[in-house]
């Protein structure tokens, strides 16, 4: 499947920034499973590439100037394969065990650690999709419901949250477990009618075979072509799309638009142009 993908992210400032430095984790994985056939990244400011240890594509952008605004756009198109099963051999520098350690976002306490028990009865495929339905079923999607510093805990106790919630959860549950487990940041395709945005799911480590397999825990559903893979960390703060500091600015506002089409759209959306 070929994906069609505009993400803009827009801030602003109260006050002059006199400087920015941002890490930008918005290029697509060099993965077997997708192909970036073209993709751009424009924004103000000096960029620098590189890989980080978890074989993510990371831009440093840096502003030296005074600024009230930084707008960053990316676009392209994302080949991917629509596999039934999307499994992934450890590409990274470090070893699975790596995401075997708690995070502060990942933290677990005695009742997320027994829900974990209960509903992870086995190291199998079967056994983690069971958790990733338990996960759904304790803690219900609300669109708006948390804030990006939400601890698993925080999310489990409250029984409300985003992808990103559902994805530290059972992240949680399955380190409880001894299940490698790690963060995944991108875009899916939900279809023509439904609205796009950026995603969060899991890679599980189940062995050396099958290797990381992918499970959108939101959609309870394995990860394939309507899937397009940006990052993967030990939680959000790792593989987020965009993060870094500043000096001055004041008060920040963040406006997000995140557009994602088939290669048919595509084509039909130039037609009626």
């Amino acid at each position: 499947m070929e994906l069609h993908i505009r993400h803009e992210t827009l801030y602003r400032y109260d006050e002059p920034v006199k400087r920015s430095v941002q890490n930008l984790r918005l290029t697509p994985r060099r993965e077997p499973c997708q192909r970036a056939i073209s993709w751009q990244i424009a924004a103000p400011g000096r960029q620098s590439a590189q890989i980080d240890a978890h074989g993510n594509v990371v831009h440093m952008l840096t502003l030296d100037e005074p600024h009230r605004e930084i707008r960053i756009v990316v676009a392209g198109v994302v080949e991917t394969e629509d596999a039934e099963l999307l499994t992934l051999p450890n590409e990274g520098r470090l070893s699975p065990l790596a995401y075997l350690a708690e995070t502060p976002l990942t933290r677990i306490d005695d009742t997320l650690r027994r829900f974990s028990a209960e509903h992870l009865s086995e190291h199998t495929l079967t056994g983690v999709f069971d958790l990733a339905a338990a996960v759904c079923s304790a803690v219900k999607y609300k669109k708006g419901s948390t804030e990006v510093s939400a601890t698993a805990m925080q999310v489990f106790s409250r029984g409300e949250g985003v992808c990103q919630d559902h994805a530290h959860v059972f992240i949680a549950c399955c380190r409880a477990a001894n299940i490698p487990a790690r963060y995944v940041s991108g875009y899916f395709y939900p279809g023509a009618t439904e609205q796009v945005a950026s995603h969060a799911w899991v890679d599980v480590w189940l062995g050396r075979e099958p290797g990381w397999t992918s499970i959108d825990v939101t959609h309870r559903k394995l990860a394939g072509g309507h899937h397009c893979r940006l990052a993967v960390g030990r939680d959000y703060l790792d593989a987020c799309p965009v993060r870094g500091v500043r000096r001055g600015g004041g008060d920040e506002t963040m406006q997000v638009a995140v557009s994602v089409a088939t290669s048919e759209q595509q084509q039909q959306q130039q037609q009626q142009q």
